[in-house]
């Protein structure tokens, strides 16, 4: 009972992490949103979670993991409320970063009891089962977006999202029984909004250039408020008696090298569906359901590598299987820059079952190289960190690549169109006629351009983290890592 309560709390934070993409062109038409505000709606709850997901571990530990998790997901009720009743999209952006606050506050807290109410011999049966919820989650993410914004409009997100959490706040109090821990680390409040600071501004600079330009004050502000953010940060950690992130970690070649190759698998992977399902909607005219069926191969493709990926390192070791696995992926992304609005739907299958199965292939071994180069004793710390570079590599990509595609369709688009209507593909087709198939035809094109450029620099970036990982892991990584991971792997 407790693991299913525990289970039902991740796949609150697994779905509001992967349904939300079905219903970008939605919400743009809805509410008029311009692509650097879907931007920052994606990126608003990923740098949000990315940067308190170390405190909100240190808070658990502290003051109560079934407390903290608890409150997380009312946070995370409230929050997804709101956003379904967003009248704009600044409103939705605000929603989004408190419902990152509460997606921080119940992800360490779901391991940490786990980890407390499992015997040792058993907890290997209870992260096996918490790993599978949250694959499944993430499998049906796309498809249960899709046929919620066709049936209730965008709204529909948020209030399962909200019910789901609610139910999982009545499970997690009536079930789930307390616990802590004894040693009472501290917790440094300033250093938590100094490095959510520094990934907030570093990600709001990239969205910010196609609109207003590499030299205009507010994209300049950015750097500036990052380099300040980071330098704060590090002072902080270097400085603390207790300090809440161990720098002392990325000295570990191992550590630093895995961890910057998943980062950059992760702007390839994150910013794909950010992508595609607008190519999905408004270049193929796919219903939000359609859409959500056809991006069903990337998930087939993960979890059916992951069988795979888990048994490849004994085989080949960790470097060889993180190498092929961000091969496979890099495919898989250069086929999806094959696209035209004539392209069949064998050919984004193909991108996106290579791409999965990349994915499924290389992750056993990042986590497993990440977590085992990690002292037991920050264990929990290390997992906190791994799962900061993810997320940070995922706004990073819905940043960077999002704002190629958009510069690129300004480029793209005929003269006719390069006014306000040209400054996205859905605004294009909100303000042309049917009898304008000449331009429609034309601006969807302009769109797969861009969308090509954006796709090869998916690649490019899983290319890169293929020689982070050549470069940076021995050949014999396999035989330095611990034989048992001290967490499972991550399906967030």
């Amino acid at each position: 009972m407790i693991l299913a309560a525990v289970c039902f709390a991740l796949t609150s934070i697994v779905l509001d992490n992967s349904i939300l993409n079905l219903a970008v062109p939605s919400i743009e038409d809805a509410l008029g949103a311009g692509p650097a505000q879907l931007q920052a709606i994606i990126n608003g709850y990923v740098v949000v979670f990315a940067g308190l997901l170390v405190p909100s571990g240190l808070l658990a530990d502290r003051y109560g993991r079934k407390r903290t998790v608890s409150i997380g997901l009312a946070v995370l009720a409230a929050a997804s409320a709101a956003a379904a009743f967003a009248p704009s999209a600044g409103w939705l952006v605000v929603a989004r970063c408190i419902m990152g606050i509460g997606a921080a506050l119940v992800m360490p807290g779901t391991l940490a009891i786990l980890i407390h109410t499992f015997a040792p011999e058993e907890r290997v049966k209870a992260f096996a089962v918490w790993s599978a919820v949250g694959s499944a989650a993430m499998a049906a993410g796309p498809l249960l977006g899709g046929y919620l914004v066709e049936r209730f409009g965008w709204p529909g997100i948020f209030i399962i999202g909200a019910v789901l959490s609610v139910v999982a706040v009545v499970l997690m109090l009536w079930i789930v029984p307390e616990s802590r821990d004894p040693q009472q680390r501290s917790i440094d409040p300033i250093g938590s909004v100094a490095i959510t600071l520094t990934m907030g501004a570093c990600v709001s600079g990239i969205i910010l250039v196609p609109d207003h330009g590499l030299a205009s004050p507010i994209t300049l502000a950015c750097p500036f408020l990052a380099i300040v953010g980071g330098i704060g940060f590090w002072v902080r950690q270097r400085r603390s008696a207790s300090p809440m992130v161990d720098m002392s970690l990325y000295r570990n070649r191992e550590f630093a090298g895995a961890s910057l190759a998943v980062a950059v698998l992760a702007i390839g992977t994150g910013s794909v569906l950010f992508i595609l399902t607008q190519h999905l909607q408004h270049v193929v005219e796919y219903s939000p359901f359609e859409a959500g069926l056809a991006i069903i191969p990337l998930a087939v493709g993960v979890i059916a590598a992951s069988y795979v990926g888990a048994r490849l390192p004994g085989w080949i070791g960790y470097r060889w299987s993180m190498v092929l696995g961000f091969v496979v992926t890099a495919s898989g992304f250069l086929v999806l820059a094959t696209l035209t609005p004539a392209s069949s739907y064998s050919v984004i299958a193909a991108g996106l079952l290579l791409a999965g199965t990349g994915s499924g292939l290389a992750s056993p071994a990042v986590q497993t190289t990440v977590l085992g180069a990690v002292p037991p004793d920050r264990a929990g710390m290390g997992s906190a960190l791994n799962d900061t570079h993810q997320q940070l590599g995922i706004a990073l990509g819905v940043a960077i690549v999002g704002s190629i595609v958009t510069v690129g369709y300004r480029n793209f688009a005929p003269s006719a169109l390069n006014t306000d209507a040209g400054s996205s593909l859905s605004r294009t087709l909100g303000q042309l006629s049917s009898g304008d198939e000449e331009l429609i035809r034309a601006a969807q094109l302009a769109f797969t351009h861009a969308q090509s450029i954006g796709m090869a620099t998916c690649a490019a970036f899983a290319l890169f983290g293929a020689a982070v990982a050549w470069r940076v892991l021995a050949p014999n990584a396999n035989d330095t890592i611990n034989d048992e991971p001290t967490s499972p792997p991550k399906t967030v």
